[in-house]
């Protein structure tokens, strides 16, 4: 187990390396001068441009920009942001708010989707069954954006059971409807996903040795069926909190979330090059360390799974 882990480790070396030079170079590609779209109409003095390209690190060649930043990264020095911020103090700001909306999200998404594919799953055919398989087609089909605006009409004003918007601080009920509009997609697709899994696996031998063996329905299902067919459902839902940790950007503007995603998304739109692949390099921390707990955890849900090799 121990030499997995560090191989792994190993790997992602090499991934967070391609990753953070891909993201910089994309950045720093970008049309326009960042510094100049500093001050809007105005036009500043060129001293103070020339400036403001040194303080930043502008003025260099691009491989010299990048090779600054990454020995930075590695001191933990995260740079500043051209509003003259820490990045590290931004990201303490906006990231706690993301991660409480991603493992809201994720929570509502797993409890509600995997009860759902699994009794869907148990009833092939049924009415129960064929209902969900055509709310969850609806769901899939839906624009974020669409779902987004409508139940926040329908929950927030017709109904008044939550806030339109995030109030100051993010208070943890403020995030439950975007929670639940993040949620919606992936639940539809964690429905789809355990019921083909929740099939699958009730057709193997071990459940019919299990059955024949006298054990209960009730004690089969649990242990033997959704046991097995968590793997994929589990994978799915790493890649998903990944996802929701950077892509909840629409979400976010729409409710006015304080977050990771729309500070990313005005970083970007600000040109602020150290902000975004600062944020960037992050996630992908958070997505490789996510991934390498779920492998980690294949092994409980399975034990024919081993890592000792």
């Amino acid at each position: 187990m121990a030499g997995y882990i560090l191989r792994r480790l190993l790997q992602a070396i090499p991934v967070l390396l391609g990753t953070t030079f891909l993201i910089y170079f994309m950045v720093f590609a970008m049309p326009g001068d960042p510094i100049v779209a500093l001050f809007g109409d105005k036009t500043p003095p060129p001293q103070v441009i020339e400036a403001l390209r040194e303080r930043y690190n502008l003025d260099k060649p691009f491989i010299v920009q990048y090779l600054i930043f990454l020995g930075n990264i590695f001191t933990g020095d995260l740079g500043v942001s051209f509003s003259g911020q820490p990045v590290s103090e931004i990201l303490m700001d906006t990231f706690p708010v993301t991660l409480r909306l991603a493992a809201m999200a994720v929570f509502f998404e797993m409890v509600a989707g995997i009860s759902i594919g699994l009794v869907s799953g148990l009833r092939k055919g049924g009415i129960f069954d064929a209902s969900s398989l055509v709310v969850s087609l609806i769901l899939i089909s839906l624009p974020i954006f669409v779902l987004a605006f409508v139940m926040q009409w329908f929950f927030g004003i017709y109904l008044g059971w939550f806030r339109t918007t995030v109030g100051p601080g993010a208070p943890t009920q403020d995030l439950i409807l975007p929670a639940i509009v993040l949620a919606t997609i992936s639940f539809a697709q964690i429905v789809r996903l355990t019921r083909a899994s929740v099939i699958d696996t009730d057709g193997q031998d071990f459940v019919r040795t299990a059955a024949s063996k006298g054990l209960s329905r009730g004690r089969i299902v649990p242990v033997h069926i959704l046991r097995n067919s968590l793997i994929p459902v589990v994978t799915y839902l790493a890649v998903d909190f990944g996802t929701l940790m950077v892509g909840a950007t629409v979400t976010e503007g729409i409710f006015n979330v304080p977050g990771v995603g729309r500070t990313l998304y005005q970083a970007i739109i600000r040109g602020e090059g150290p902000t975004v692949v600062s944020f960037v390099t992050i996630m992908v921390l958070i997505y490789l360390v996510v991934n390498l707990l779920v492998d980690l955890l294949y092994a409980v849900l399975d034990p024919r799974i081993r890592y000792a090799k």
